[in-house]
């Protein structure tokens, strides 16, 4: 069967990337271009820009091995754990030195607090509802992890020198920042 062919015009800078590419794969412009187009169509989804935010997100987090997929209910039961542990206390006051950490170690992908709570919503330790510019409703997915994401979250505000309220609901927490 014959390849069907096609016309396509490119501005120079575009012609002269279809050409380096070819050049370092080894592969004629024509295969370059099919790869390409297959690659965006299996792709396309990340036109969308909340998506490609939430993949970016997830490569950041997962590939270089200091974070986990957990399954919700496996995450549950180990909170479930904590809470029922002797040692709790303890439990929380190291989470509240791992969010100091995570603070001095993100501060220059997280600089606001709208930031971290969308960083954290792609992680689904909740869902965000933006009421305002300063105002955010956390809405858990249950009760048990509500002191876990309170805790870190004010560790992480106090390091990024953010003000802000957290009020509790039965599995919702409520953050307004202060200007």
């Amino acid at each position: 069967m014959n390849p069907t062919r096609i016309t396509v015009a490119f501005d120079s800078s575009t012609a002269n990337l279809l050409e380096k590419i070819s050049k370092e794969a080894g592969l004629s412009q024509s295969e370059i271009m099919r790869r390409a187009l297959r690659f965006y169509y299996e792709n396309r989804v990340l036109e969308n820009d909340a998506t490609r935010k939430k993949i970016y997100t997830y490569m950041d987090l997962l590939l270089n091995g200091e974070h986990v997929i957990l399954d919700v209910d496996h995450w549950l039961l180990f909170l479930k754990l904590v809470e029922s542990c002797p040692s709790g206390e303890q439990f929380w006051e190291e989470h509240r030195d791992v969010a100091r950490s995570h603070t001095e170690q993100l501060k220059t992908k997280v600089r606001t607090a709208e930031e971290l709570l969308t960083r954290l919503e792609t992680c689904n330790f909740f869902r965000v509802t933006k009421n305002s510019n300063e105002d955010f409703t956390l809405v858990l997915g249950s009760e048990l992890p509500k002191t876990f994401v309170r805790i870190f979250l004010e560790e992480y505000f106090a390091g990024m020198g953010v003000k802000a309220e957290i009020k509790e609901n039965l599995a919702k927490l409520r953050v307004t920042v202060k200007r």
